[in-house]
Order: C-alpha cells, then structure tokens, then sequence
C-alpha cells in the first residue's frame, strides 16, 4: 500500500477525532503524564511493541514520569494516515 502525505487541511479534520492530540514541529504530538518512571516507562514499551507490529516508530522523549510523543512518516516527508492510526491506537493503550 502506498504512503501519501496528508493535506493540512485533512490534517486538521482529523485532529478534531483524536483528543490530546496537535502539532508541533509539522508533527502530531501528545504530552503524557503519569504517576511515576516505572508508569511512564511501561506505556513506552506498550507503544514500542505496538510501533514495532506497525514498523511505524515515534519519536519520543521521557523524563520521568512525563512521555512525549512526535508522530511523522519520515518516507514522506509529513503526516500520513499511519500517524493517526497510530496515536489512536497509542490512545487505546491508555
């Protein structure tokens, strides 16, 4: 299946479905916060073996309870269809 860049217009109408998400760097981004490191770090592998199923990788940064997350295709250059589909499924993990 083919990869596009999605328009920013699409972007922004998708956006308004995925609550806690916005962009940041041309990115979907989302701050999580949770109790502690051992929460935080936790979802992180939950994401990683859902990411890894997917071979779609975020970008992210923890310190220690904090988890943010930057969602791009980098095969073009921009937000695809696999971005939401992965926050979305990031989402459900929560």
């Amino acid at each position: 299946m083919q990869i596009t860049k999605l328009a920013p217009e699409i972007i922004q109408q998708k956006l308004i479905h995925l609550d806690n998400w916005t962009l940041n760097e041309n990115k979907l981004y989302r701050n999580f916060v949770f109790t502690n490191f051992i929460e935080a770090f936790g979802f992180m592998t939950k994401v990683a073996l859902l990411a890894e199923t997917m071979n779609h990788h975020p970008e992210w940064h923890n310190v220690y309870s904090r988890v943010a997350i930057h969602l791009t295709t980098h095969d073009v250059s921009g937000i695809s269809e696999r971005d939401f589909t992965l926050a979305s499924q990031i989402d459900g993990l929560l």
